[in-house]
């Protein structure tokens, strides 16, 4: 099966790569997406090895700051079921599940970060979904040269 490309928005002071390449086996559950557009492309797109770049949102400088691969396709998040969990919802059930999550793990943490207004000023990268007026989707497809591009740009910028 072919490897599909996608970007994966995080808040750094929520969840960030220094977390996820902090962990023991730089691993983590993607959960608490709570749009269905991003539901759907969790549950019915993720495969195993697909490639992700792990992106920082709603920050002083929103970057790209690295890359992952999906480890485990989309299953039911059950912190959906949770009361205690900040990602509850009362009409999702284990018998009905809602919402969705995958798992992944590190890849690469870049040594300088794909700054958002450097990937603007990239004629190459003009028609990415993110780059897109009032994109706002946690969860997006990426297409291969966008995805190689943008790993060029974070090689050029560590040297």
């Amino acid at each position: 099966m072919a490897v599909s490309y996608w970007l994966m928005k995080t808040e750094p002071n929520t969840y960030s790569i220094d977390d996820l390449s902090s962990d023991p086996d730089q691993k983590t559950c993607w959960e608490g997406v709570r749009n269905y557009q991003a539901r759907n492309l969790m549950r019915d797109e993720f495969e195993v090895g697909d490639r992700v770049l792990f992106y920082h949102s709603a920050c002083a400088e929103p970057a790209v700051v690295g890359t992952a691969k999906v480890v485990r396709a989309g299953y039911p998040d059950h912190h959906a079921w949770d009361k205690r969990s900040n990602y509850f919802d009362a009409k999702s059930t284990p018998e009905n599940p809602r919402w969705f999550m995958v798992d992944i793990q590190l890849d690469t943490k870049f040594a300088q970060p794909v700054k958002l207004a450097t990937m603007r000023a990239e004629p190459k990268l003009e028609g990415m979904e993110l780059l897109r007026k009032g994109s706002r989707l946690s969860v997006q497809p990426v297409r291969k040269q966008e995805f190689d591009w943008i790993l060029k740009l974070a090689k050029q910028l560590a040297k």
